[in-house]
């Protein structure tokens, strides 16, 4: 989709300043208040659905709509800080509390004690810092759900993974032109 449409007005930082992780949750907060612009995306009952924003100084932002049972799989932001939450709906988020080796491997056997877990219900969020690993899904059977995203810096590359059990294998990189 290349549908631009105005966010919410954001506190843009100074342009030396790039915006933090509280600034990214602030603005996915504001914008996810928005009730025309959450009630404007396009949904399909068969894929997500999205609308890229304009975030605050510089980030790269969506507004994602979420089938019933639809998810993102593993998958990181690479050096971005990002923010999001959901607008409407819930989702759940998976997570590890382990910092990943950034290159140099396939394969890796998780330690036991680092799966996290998060429901996230209409105005609840979070914000991570660069590599965090995780997924996203809407485990409802009969709703949609809306969240909205925000990433700085812009995503230079998405790595997606497969996991079984304790292990995490390195699938692909993805880059912009392949989501946008």
């Amino acid at each position: 989709m290349s549908v631009t449409p105005s966010a919410p007005a954001a506190s843009v930082p100074h342009p030396a300043q790039a915006p933090t992780q509280a600034d990214l949750l602030d603005f996915v907060r504001r914008t996810a208040a928005d009730t025309e612009l959450i009630a404007s995306l396009p949904l399909d009952p068969q894929g997500r659905t999205w609308v890229r924003l304009d975030g605050p100084g510089g980030s790269e932002a969506w507004l994602i709509g979420w089938p019933p049972g639809s998810g993102t799989g593993w998958h990181d932001h690479a050096e971005s800080v990002g923010a999001f939450l959901t607008a409407r709906g819930e989702l759940k988020e998976s997570s590890l509390a382990a910092r990943l080796p950034t290159d140099g491997w396939k394969t890796l056997e998780l330690s036991d004690g680092v799966d996290r877990e998060r429901r996230l219900p209409a105005g609840r969020g979070r914000s991570f810092g660069r590599h965090h690993v995780h997924e996203v899904l809407n485990e409802s059977t009969a709703e949609h759900a809306i969240s909205v995203h925000a990433y700085y810096p812009p995503l230079p590359q998405i790595r997606r993974y497969s996991r079984t059990g304790p292990v995490l294998r390195l699938e692909h990189v993805e880059r912009p032109q392949d989501w946008q």
